[in-house]
């Protein structure tokens, strides 16, 4: 198989070719090893069917062959601290209770009685037992069944053999991960090269500060697709001017969405990244010849004059906006960031583990998305973004955020909690509902990827198609 990297590509920008490895060459503080590396193949050129977005048929297969065969993220440890405190998941039909059943014990049952099948909870809560509110049959935090109403009508009932059936549980991260097949293969062995890229960034020492979903307009696939490439940033989210330009005075002025680097390793089939750097200008607007003081005006353009990095002659807008991240980020999270990375507190890093979970490490941008069909509806999913900081070191107190769900004429941008974050999510909704309008009249069968800036969208297809045709082994 064919490796490409970024470097090699052929770009048709008037810049001069800076790649992000180039970027990171200068860094003052290095990133992680893991981030040096440079690994992308070419997967291909075919084109990608389109009823896999549009098709019940195609809905069907995945519940079937994905959604109740893969390991997947259900909540977050510090959602259930106490004995007792649980969390309902939700994935199409099925529907498990995540609950602490002990210290350092956790179980995820399937959520139905065992008497005629009434669903024990339907919202995240605490309970010392789990009764049905249907007829009374009551569960321990084991799932053991321990009263019957009425008990000597159901003397052919051996409470010994009326346990709730658990789905299998993992932990990794903070995260809890649960697999709806009782013959699944280990989440270590799932995770692949994650813990080894992503251990060092603690994420068991973060706790959940913002959580809100959303019923989105489109197939899950169509709304994760819009935050696994970089190829749309120009359009979509750089200003522009009245003839059409990109604004050599907008995001681009301290992005480069050109220099991307998209990564695929030959060893993963789950996993897949791209790192975005800031403190540079996008090649887009290269041609402007903007000074490197006009990168730092425009990033911090929030900010007073007198309170932005002021460069001298010769030096560079990216070091300068480190130390200064380094100093701001530190004193909203109470921690000591003094030793971190430039693109730790600079850069925006997406790990995405297949199908449905992205991670942000970095405290720059310290997201995660999480992507589910809305039930049947082919054309409806579920997204949710969460950020996670880290546990301040300050001795501040600190909360998890429940998740709020918005409305669905609420905007990303009405919730404060997102910051500048809300008004980019809103620009990527009208794609979801326009793709969905236009690949049910489509006349062409398949949509056409790019070769190096799409090549994540490439591996997760290649991946789902293995799944959905039952070729995938564990």
């Amino acid at each position: 198989m064919k490796v490409i990297k970024a470097k090699d590509m052929n770009y048709k920008t008037k810049g001069d070719g800076l790649t992000l490895q180039k970027v990171f060459d200068g860094d003052g503080i290095q990133p992680p090893a893991t981030f040096r590396e440079d690994p992308s193949m070419e997967l291909g050129t075919a084109d990608i069917s389109i009823d896999r977005y549009t098709s019940q048929e195609w809905h069907q297969a995945e519940v079937k062959n994905v959604w109740q065969k893969i390991w997947q993220v259900a909540c977050r440890l510090e959602e259930i601290p106490e004995i007792g405190d649980y969390v309902v998941y939700d994935i199409v039909d099925d529907s498990l209770i995540i609950t602490r059943t002990s210290e350092n014990e956790v179980h995820a049952y399937f959520n139905a009685c065992l008497h005629r099948g009434n669903a024990l909870c339907l919202e995240n809560g605490h309970a010392e037992k789990f009764r049905c509110p249907f007829h009374g049959f009551t569960y321990s935090l084991q799932g053991k069944l321990e009263s019957i109403p009425s008990d000597w009508d159901f003397q052919h009932v051996d409470k010994n053999e009326y346990s709730l059936p658990e789905a299998k549980v993992g932990f990794w991260g903070g995260f809890v991960f649960v697999n709806l097949d009782p013959d699944c293969g280990s989440l270590e062995d799932y995770l692949e090269i994650i813990p080894k890229h992503l251990d060092s960034f603690n994420f068991d020492k973060k706790y959940k500060a913002i959580h809100l979903s959303k019923v989105m307009p489109c197939n899950w696939k169509i709304c994760q697709e819009a935050f696994i490439e970089g190829y749309h940033v120009a359009e979509t989210h750089y200003e522009h001017t009245a003839d059409g330009d990109i604004d050599p005075d907008g995001i681009g002025s301290f992005m480069d969405d050109v220099m991307m680097q998209y990564d695929v390793w030959p060893e993963s089939k789950h996993v897949t990244r791209m790192i975005l750097a800031s403190g540079v200008a996008s090649q887009h607007v290269a041609e402007h010849g903007r000074s490197e003081q006009h990168i730092i005006d425009m990033m911090l353009s929030y900010l007073p004059e007198d309170q932005r990095p002021q460069l001298k002659e010769g030096e560079k807008a990216r070091p300068a906006l480190a130390e200064h991240s380094r100093k701001t980020l530190g004193v909203l999270y109470g921690v000591d960031l003094s030793q971190h990375s430039d693109t730790d507190v600079l850069d925006q890093v997406e790990y995405t583990l297949f199908p449905n979970f992205t991670f942000w490490p970095t405290l720059f941008a310290p997201l995660l998305y999480r992507f589910r069909p809305h039930g049947h509806n082919v054309d409806e999913s579920i997204m949710e973004v969460y950020m996670l900081y880290p546990i301040p070191e300050d001795g501040r107190d600190y909360e998890t955020f429940e998740e709020v769900r918005l409305a669905p004429d609420e905007t990303w941008s009405s919730r404060p909690e997102l910051a500048n974050y809300g008004p980019i999510l809103d620009e990527d909704t009208p794609n979801m509902i326009r793709m969905t309008k236009g690949l049910k009249t489509s006349r062409k069968p398949g949509i056409t990827l790019a070769n190096y800036q799409e090549n994540r969208l490439r591996q997760f297809h290649g991946v789902l198609d293995d799944y959905v045709n039952g070729k995938y082994k564990k």
